[in-house]
C-alpha cells in the first residue's frame, strides 16, 4: 500500500493529537491553539489535494474521519477536565461519536453494513465543534475574557451535537428496520 501526500498529511494530523493535548496540559495554551489551527487547516488541504490530484484512497477515507474525531474528542475532553468548557458538552461530543461508531460496528457484526454518509446537520455540527474548540483554545491560550457569548456558543454546539446524533439515530433505525417497514 503506497502512501500518498494527502494520506501522509492525515497521518500527521493523527500525530498532532497527543501533541496538542500535551501542550494544553503543560500550560502552553497558545502553542496548543496554533497546532490545533494547523491541524484544522491540514484537514482542508488533504481533502483538497486528494480531490484535485485524484488521490483518494480507501486508507485515507478511513483515516481522515478517525483523525478528525481523535482531535476533537481529545480537545473537548482535555478542555472539560481543565474546567475550560462544561463537562456536559464534552460528554455530548464524545457520546455522539461513540454511538455512531458503535452503530456501524453493530451493523457489521449483524452483517447489515451501514455506510455513514455525512448529513447536512452533521457538517454544520462538525464546523461548529471545530470553531468552538478553536475559540476555547484561544480563550485559554491567550487569556481572553470569555463572556456570556462564549457560553452561548457552547450551548449552540451542544444543541447541534444532539440534533446530529438524533439524525444519525433516525437513519440507523431506518436501516435496521425490516425491509418491508423501510420507507
Amino acid at each position: 500500500m503506497a502512501l500518498n501526500i494527502p494520506t501522509m498529511i492525515t497521518i500527521a494530523r493523527l500525530f498532532a493529537v497527543p501533541l496538542v493535548v500535551w501542550l494544553m496540559l503543560s500550560g502552553y495554551g497558545h502553542a496548543a491553539f496554533v497546532v490545533f489551527l494547523a491541524a484544522g487547516i491540514s484537514d482542508a488541504i488533504d481533502g483538497y489535494l486528494a480531490r484535485v490530484w485524484d488521490q483518494r484512497t480507501e486508507l485515507g477515507a478511513y483515516l481522515d474521519p478517525i483523525a478528525d474525531k481523535a482531535l476533537l474528542v481529545s480537545i473537548y475532553v482535555t478542555l472539560a477536565v481543565g474546567g475550560d468548557i462544561p463537562v456536559w458538552l464534552a460528554i455530548a461530543v464524545v457520546s455522539r461519536d461513540v454511538l455512531i461508531v458503535g452503530a456501524v460496528i453493530l451493523c457489521w457484526g449483524l452483517e447489515q453494513p451501514f455506510a455513514i454518509r455525512p448529513l447536512k446537520i452533521s457538517k454544520i455540527n462538525t464546523a461548529a465543534q471545530i470553531s468552538f474548540a478553536a475559540l476555547a483554545l484561544a480563550v485559554v491560550g491567550f487569556d481572553i475574557d470569555a463572556g456570556t457569548w462564549f457560553h452561548q456558543c457552547g450551548l449552540l454546539v451542544g444543541v447541534l451535537t444532539l440534533a446530529s446524533a438524533a439524525a444519525y439515530l433516525a437513519a440507523w433505525m431506518r436501516h435496521m428496520a425490516p425491509p418491508e417497514e423501510r420507507p
